[in-house]
């Protein structure tokens, strides 16, 4: 493939960034991030190099699940702007070279919608657009998303006189999506924000979407749920060629390749790599790079025009669900121990940097693992700062606090607004906006914000790393992992020690028997490292260490 085409399948080398637009930036003082703001910062991200935005929800919403409660699907909830905003905000990114996408949220509704108000009448248009029952069935869909909070998942309704399902909060009420009018309205939902200038969407909690069973009948049921998202894929891509579908999956590896169309490769273009992400926190806490080192083997490969997205945290709990009980158990004990810091038994509600206590070599070595293990990286808005948490927020809002842009009581989130009105409280302490902050950090070459941009663009400047075939060396040392990519003849070989004390290695490159060939260092300004007979090279990492190198002989055309 000609390094050209590649742009044509720009989610497969992206680097993507997830905001809040309502904690990001307030522009006229109300305590509330707004587009308007978020377009005076679109600058930022584009120096910062990401190439593409992902909205949190900013539809109108009765605003008990953090946007996800959505009211309205065609508009702009009003705290952050008006549709005129968001297509300023639009033009603006893209102007910039950056695209957007949004989170699609149609697993469910807010109980306010019209909608569901209109389905409490039996004789109503929309009554089949929701699940509807007498008396919630036997044989119904087992398992709650959030555990301990929905009490069910039917929900008695007075005013219908009936129960109706809901997989999330009871505030919330499941879409039909069996209903063939439920997944056209979806569509033109995607059309609608597709024609304001979206590149896309992140779907949310797929799984849910498509899981009919149990509760369809006496109904039309859903014939083909992967069909169905082969149609949202053939509808996007109609509609906009270089549209994706970045979807939320969080199942096992191979449970995932149904979700990409297995090799055909023909429904969700992105899939959120939940196992190696946990794998990555277990290897962390044991300091071994035994788990991440079978994971990453063991992934299955991508159709050819699909992608893995990496992460290191989303903006909901870190989910440690794929690990065994007692894996789980070391990683609280590791970097979570209090009950406050977990969330259902399944997770942490904690940013990076507080886990580690600030340490940068940590902090950096997680990253490092991020922009070089295959995938797509996807990073949470402060993450490139090294924000922390505020464990006095509830749940998963802990880690959906307010950007911090500089020093002060607003932390620059909101020059005017009085702190204590803000949209969220903001972090304190060590991590707070006084020691942590974007402005600070700007100006300083040694900051975590400086490093963050120097990897994106190393990442950017890399096809091997997104588009090659990753291998992992064979090696005697636990806590190393030494894989390689290789993509069109070009090789880039990669080396993390998880270990507080420094180790050394050597590793075989079977390509690189003949005289003649070095690894060019691609992060300390291009020193050499030499191969030597048959092959051998020796590596050798301080604690929590990494280098990155590209396989090279006299002769290579490579600027890196």
């Amino acid at each position: 493939m000609r390094i050209t085409d590649t742009a044509d399948l720009w989610w497969k080398n992206a680097v993507v960034y997830c905001l809040d637009v309502e904690t990001f930036y307030d522009s006229d003082g109300d305590g509330v991030g707004d587009f308007e703001g978020l377009a005076h910062r679109v600058d930022y991200l584009a120096d910062l190099g990401v190439t593409c935005i992902w909205l949190m929800p900013f539809y109108p919403t009765a605003n008990k699940d953090d946007g996800y409660d959505v009211t309205d699907f065609y508009s702009v909830d009003p705290r952050l702007g008006t549709l005129g905003d968001f297509v300023e905000f639009v033009r603006t990114a893209h102007d910039r070279g950056l695209k957007v996408i949004a989170d699609l949220v149609v697993n469910h509704t807010s109980a306010h919608h019209a909608w569901f108000e209109s389905s409490r009448d039996p004789a109503s248009p929309y009554r089949d657009w929701y699940v509807w029952r007498e008396s919630p069935p036997e044989d119904g869909p087992e398992g709650e998303v959030f555990p301990g909070d929905q009490g069910g998942l039917w929900e008695y309704d007075e005013e219908a006189g009936a129960y109706y399902l809901h997989r999330f909060y009871k505030h919330q009420p499941d879409l039909n999506v069996a209903n063939p009018a439920v997944r056209d309205e979806i569509a033109k939902i995607l059309g609608f924000w597709m024609q304001l200038g979206l590149h896309g969407f992140r779907v949310d909690a797929v799984p849910f979407l498509l899981e009919t069973s149990g509760v369809d009948d006496g109904m039309e049921k859903l014939p083909d749920p992967h069909g169905y998202l082969r149609d949202l894929r053939a509808y996007l891509s109609r509609r906009r060629g270089d549209g994706v579908l970045l979807g939320e999956v969080n199942l096992s590896h191979e449970q995932q390749m149904a979700f990409f169309g297995d090799e055909d490769g023909d429904e969700l273009n992105l899939l959120f790599d939940f196992p190696t992400m946990q794998a990555m926190y277990l290897s962390m806490a044991r300091g071994d790079a035994g788990p991440l080192r079978a994971t990453v083997m063991n992934r299955p490969e991508s159709p050819e025009d699909c992608q893995w997205a990496t992460f290191v945290r989303n903006h909901d709990e870190l989910t440690l669900d794929k690990l065994s009980g007692s894996e789980r158990e070391e990683v609280f004990a590791a970097f979570g121990p209090d009950k406050d810091m977990q969330l259902y038994d399944r997770g942490l509600r904690r940013r990076l940097p507080p886990m580690v206590k600030g340490d940068q070599r940590r902090i950096r070595l997680a990253y490092s693992l991020l922009f070089s293990l295959p995938g797509t990286p996807t990073l949470f808005y402060g993450e490139e700062i090294g924000m922390g948490e505020n464990l006095d927020v509830p749940d998963r809002l802990a880690v959906r606090t307010p950007m911090q842009w500089m020093p002060g009581p607003g932390a620059g989130f909101s020059h005017v607004a009085d702190p204590n009105r803000l949209a969220r409280p903001l972090v304190e302490g060590d991590f707070g906006p006084d020691r942590v902050n974007a402005l600070d950090q700007r100006r300083d070459r040694e900051s975590l914000l400086h490093w963050m941009r120097v990897m994106i663009r190393r990442y950017r400047e890399l096809p091997e790393l997104a588009w090659g075939s990753t291998s992992v060396l064979d090696h005697d040392v636990a806590s190393l992992l030494v894989h390689r990519s290789d993509w069109e003849g070009h090789s880039v070989l990669v080396a993390h020690n998880l270990a507080g004390a420094r180790r050394s290695v050597t590793v075989t490159l079977a390509d690189a028997e003949e005289e003649g060939y070095v690894l060019r260092d691609l992060l300390d300004g291009g020193s050499e490292l030499p191969v030597g007979k048959g092959g051998k090279v020796g590596l050798d990492l301080p604690p929590y260490g990494f280098a990155w190198y590209r396989l090279v002989r006299e002769g290579d055309r490579r600027l890196l």
